[in-house]
């Protein structure tokens, strides 16, 4: 491992709720394309799969910024335990109906009851917050180390997802995602030493951290983002399947995966200088151009080397937009806006795994290719259009250095 890197992980517990993560956000890769191939193994109806897939996204989106402002106000072994129960619940009855092809609104009511699946991610880069507060080179290099943990989900998850449910039985990929969602929560959860100390109410400004004018920019251009990602996971099967070689969907969004874990790595290595807002609007409009080649794909090695180059904006995107929302949300409300961001991206994921999927349905898999490009268009005019309000951070509200509430560097990882 890089120097950089080895230097974040000096700190005790650190290693310990990094991996407890990974496993956590395992269920991000491999519960929405799981379902996709499910449904589409048992019905052969991708435009289901895709409202499925958008349904469970949608409930987590909108769930999800509840889930993480309880965290941010009661703890995260307080709130996470509970909301992870019933997401399991409802994965179990939503592979049930699946598998005992029961009418079609009772997968949608259980794909709703999924979205109480808590934002891992934002949990575990919380907790770097909290210790590296102050320390921005450690703090820019952890971010960059959870945006690899991210690609890695994204590498593997797939592939085991898809090649279970097409190898083994349609169910279980998302069934496997079920198994890492709870390992991950009761792992990270059972670490209480590196916690970030939760603020009761009356230290919060009142409101949402959606307040933020600067948040909601990121929110709205993350909502695009997601179609990206949304619609290519879609399509890629579609593509895959269209050509008789449906399993090697996995290997080929693994590549995906695989361009944005390399330049997440290389990016955290850097010392950064300029402002974070303009390199977010530089990776935004980078990963919108990188859409426009897939409209060539017209065999699987060419559509995974495109989307090998497409993948190299996606990490430093994400890093820029973590440094954002520390900038732009007060420190007593931070998990929740991280969880923002996602919610943005599950919204888009939503919207771009629907319309892809219907796309696919009427014209065919080439035809879906068009769905992320418009996505990255929007993405881009958004991300012209606020970069003013990101271009100039404002001051957080929170809590003082001198907080009696705040605990010391002894007592955090003793």
């Amino acid at each position: 491992m890089p120097s950089p890197y080895r230097a974040i992980f000096a700190v005790p517990g650190t290693k310990g709720f990094s991996a407890a993560g990974f496993l956590g956000r395992m269920p991000l890769s491999m519960m929405g394309i799981g379902v996709v191939t499910m449904i589409s193994q048992l019905t052969g109806r991708y435009g289901l799969a895709g409202a499925l897939s958008a349904t469970l996204a949608m409930s987590a989106a909108v769930i999800g910024p509840l889930i993480s402002r309880l965290v941010d106000r009661h703890g995260q072994r307080r709130v996470l335990r509970p909301a992870t129960l019933v997401a399991l619940v409802a994965v179990a009855g939503l592979l049930i109906c699946a598998q005992q092809r029961l009418p079609d609104w009772t997968l949608f009511v259980f794909a709703a009851g999924a979205g109480c699946v808590p934002s891992v991610g934002s949990m575990i880069r919380a907790r770097w917050a909290e210790i590296y507060r102050g320390s921005p080179r450690e703090l820019h290099t952890a971010y960059s180390w959870e945006s690899i943990v991210d690609e890695v989900c994204f590498i593997f998850g797939p592939i085991i997802s898809i090649g279970l449910s097409t190898a083994w039985f349609p169910e279980a990929g998302p069934l496997l995602a079920a198994g890492f969602l709870l390992v991950g929560v009761l792992w990270l959860t059972a670490q209480r030493a590196t916690e970030p100390v939760p603020h009761p109410r009356r230290e919060h400004t009142g409101g949402s951290a959606l307040r933020s004018r600067g948040l909601q920019v990121l929110v709205v251009t993350f909502v695009a983002t997601g179609a990206i990602f949304g619609s290519i996971d879609v399509v890629t099967v579609a593509f895959a399947e269209e050509r008789g070689h449906k399993a090697a969907a996995s290997l080929v969004l693994a590549v995906y995966a695989l361009g944005s874990c390399l330049a997440g790595a290389v990016f955290g290595l850097l010392r950064l200088r300029g402002k974070a807002s303009t390199r977010w609007l530089v990776g935004v409009c980078a990963m919108a151009v990188s859409m426009i080649p897939l409209q060539l794909a017209g065999n699987l090695p060419f559509l995974a080397v495109a989307l090998f180059v497409a993948g190299l904006a996606i990490a430093p995107t994400m890093v820029s937009t973590m440094a954002l929302v520390e900038q732009h949300v007060p420190r007593t409300e931070l998990t929740e806006g991280m969880t923002w961001t996602s919610t943005g991206l599950a919204v888009g994921v939503a919207l771009g795994s629907s319309a892809a999927g219907w796309v696919v349905d009427a014209s065919g898999a080439e035809a879906g290719y068009a769905v992320p490009v418009v996505a990255g268009a929007l993405a881009a005019a958004v991300a012209f259009l606020g970069y003013r309000r990101l271009s100039v951070p404002v001051p957080r509200e929170g809590l003082a250095e001198d907080d009696p509430h705040r605990r010391t560097d002894d007592e955090r990882v003793a």
